[in-house]
Order: C-alpha cells, then structure tokens, then sequence
C-alpha cells in the first residue's frame, strides 16, 4: 500500500502545489489516485487554511474528494488543530459525514478517548506512533491497541544521515507490542525519502506526499501530489525487481 498524504499542516506559503480547498483536494486527490496511491490521508482547512476538525469542513473535503476517487479516505485529529482533547472529541462526535480511517497521535493528550470517540462512530484509526515520543509506550498500555486500523510509524529524526537507524529503533519498540495491525512506516522532510526506501525493503507500506515532503529524491521541488507517487512507485518497483 501507497498512502498519499496531500497536505498536512503545510499552507500555500510552503508551496503552490499544496492543495487546501476541498475542491483542489479533490483535483490532487484523483491525480494522485491515477498515479497509483490506494489511499488518501488529508487535512481538512478553514477558509483562511488552518487545520480544523469541524463538522463541516471535514464533510465538504470528504464529499469532494469522494466524488473523485473510490478508495479509502482518512482525515488528521491532530491536537494542533483543535482547542484542547475534549473540542477534539466533540467535534469527532459532531461529524456528519465520516471519514474511512483518522489519525490518532497517541502521544498528544486525550489519544485515549479520541480513539474511542471514533472507534464508537465506526470510523477507523490509525495510531500515530512518532520516534522520540513516548507515544509507543502509551500505545503498549492501551486496551484499543488491537482494535486499531494500522500503525502509522512516523520517523521525525530530521536528519538523513540517521534516520533509518531512528526508523530501526521505532520499529523494534513496535515489535514488542502485542498489537497485531500492519505497520506504515513513513519519514518526513529531510528523511522522507530514505526511509522510504527502507520501508520499501522491509515490505512495509508506506506514505508519500507534500505533507511529509516538498522535494523529489534528487532535490527538485515536487509539483504535485501525483509526481511524488509516481517516484515513490517507481522505487518501489526497481527495488522489487532488484530483491
């Protein structure tokens, strides 16, 4: 599995190619959905392009984005986008239209009862496990660990010289937790890429899009979502003909 993660917190200000409107969400979504991703993780904004879990922005980026592509859609519950666990919690309680999974970042306050705020409505969760949080710890001591989606093993070490090793270590901490789901392993800004890469080796899936980079392995800004896909697969696929 390719997830494509079209925005993030990102704003026009780190690039034009990131997409915020439901509708060029939509557009990015099914290029990148024909360049080959099987799922879509997104962000939902206000008018003004911040991150925001309310009702309605999410239903207008879903209904959007739905009407172009039929695979698999996940949203963020990231705590910046809201005030405070318990908004988190009531906004997750007050959607209408409901994505297929969302992000829990299980080291944030209140991934508890986030989780099971969407667990109940029968929405999906993916555990946010970050390198360098205690987020893994937290996950091996919750009861919903077994119930969740997948794990999301998000490699924050910035530099590329060491982020594969950090990668190793977060996947090691994940191996001794009896949790059973599949593990997406994914790098961010400078070690997107090689992490990638290793992802790819160990047969994990993976995540690639201009939530986590602006840039193509050789340093070329990335115009879209669906170039960074098309690389990403284009990895891949050398690497399997290659094992």
């Amino acid at each position: 599995m390719v997830q494509v993660c079209l925005n993030g917190a990102r704003t026009a200000a780190d690039s034009p190619a990131v997409p915020l409107s439901p509708a060029a969400l939509a557009r990015s979504a099914a290029e990148a959905v024909a360049a080959g991703a099987t799922d879509l993780h997104v962000h939902p904004k206000t008018p003004c392009g911040r991150d925001t879990l309310a009702p309605d922005a999410v239903a207008a980026t879903l209904e959007a984005i739905r009407e172009r592509v039929d695979v698999p859609v996940g949203v963020t519950t990231g705590a910046w986008a809201e005030d405070g666990p318990t908004t988190r919690v009531d906004r997750v309680r007050r959607w209408t239209v409901l994505p297929d999974h969302a992000s829990v970042n299980w080291h944030e306050p209140g991934a508890e009862e986030l989780a099971a705020a969407l667990l109940d409505r029968g929405v999906g969760v993916e555990a946010g496990i970050w390198s360098g949080t205690d987020g893994a710890a937290r996950f091996a001591a919750s009861p919903r660990a077994p119930r969740v989606l997948r794990v999301l093993a998000e490699v924050t070490d910035p530099d590329p010289a060491t982020a594969v090793r950090s990668a190793h270590a977060l996947l090691a901490d994940l191996a001794a937790i009896p949790h059973g789901r599949p593990v997406l392993l994914h790098g961010e800004e400078a070690s997107t890429w090689p992490v990638l890469a290793l992802a790819v080796r160990l047969g994990h899936p993976t995540r690639i899009g201009l939530e986590d980079t602006l840039v193509l392995p050789d340093g070329r800004r990335a115009s879209s979502n669906a170039e960074l896909v098309t690389e990403a697969l284009r990895r891949r696929g050398g690497a399997q003909r290659s094992s």
